[in-house]
């Protein structure tokens, strides 16, 4: 009894170990994939600066902001990008742009996160569904596939919102205040607005969307939206 009690035990300090090294494998996965992002964003903003920077400006790096539909880690990877990319800006518009810049990035990603929680469920589902996972119950589902496929679009379509929505309202608002040598007029803060709204539209939708939809079967993805069921 003695020796199987000791054998017990040692399973279960095995298991937590086991739990443990998972867990700090993740933490340090995840650290990286931020690390990479980060200066993935920071290499394409520099690279393009002539059109990153302006009133009326083309940051392809911006299509990164749609990885957090799908990643967590891409939120801090993002937003770290985004500041190193504001602070070394060759013509560097004051710490206005440097936080006011980076924190709507921030919150873009974490709302992006939260605005494709459906898309990630649609995913998993379609998912459990090819691999013949689910039950008898979901059979009638599989008349609906081109419905489905449609339905995941538009899901990508709502959780890219936050970053096109947010820079264009936010950014595209206090620009003009720091560029122009006067107080600009509303036109040119409407029309600062429009044109970000526009530019991002552009690179989250049509750079950023076709990355997810490239990533959304990597192992990488899989983790995070199946073991969120």
């Amino acid at each position: 009894f003695s020796m199987r009690r000791q054998v017990t035990e040692n399973d279960r300090h095995e298991r937590v170990f086991s739990s443990a090294k998972a867990r700090s494998f993740h933490a340090l996965s995840s650290l990286v994939q931020s690390a990479l992002i980060a200066a993935l964003y920071l290499a394409l903003t520099i690279a393009t600066s002539f059109m990153s920077f302006q009133t009326i400006q083309l940051r392809l790096a911006e299509a990164l902001t749609a990885l957090p539909a799908l990643f967590p880690s891409a939120m801090l990877g993002v937003f770290a990008g985004c500041l190193l990319s504001n602070i070394l800006n060759p013509s560097p518009l004051g710490l206005v742009d440097i936080i006011g810049g980076s924190a709507t990035t921030l919150i873009s990603a974490y709302l992006t996160w939260i605005a494709a929680k459906p898309l990630r469920q649609a995913l998993a589902f379609r998912l459990q569904e090819k691999s013949g996972s689910k039950t008898r119950e979901d059979d009638a589902e599989k008349s609906n596939l081109p419905h489905r496929g449609k339905r995941i679009l538009f899901l990508k379509m709502v959780a890219l919102l936050p970053p096109v929505i947010l820079n264009a309202l936010i950014v595209g608002f206090y620009l003009p205040f720091l560029i122009s040598e006067n107080t600009p007029s509303v036109w040119l803060i409407v029309g600062t607005m429009g044109s970000i709204l526009l530019s991002q539209a552009i690179v989250v939708y049509g750079i950023g969307m076709p990355l997810i939809t490239a990533l959304e079967l990597t192992p990488w993805a899989k983790r995070i939206y199946l073991v969120e069921q």
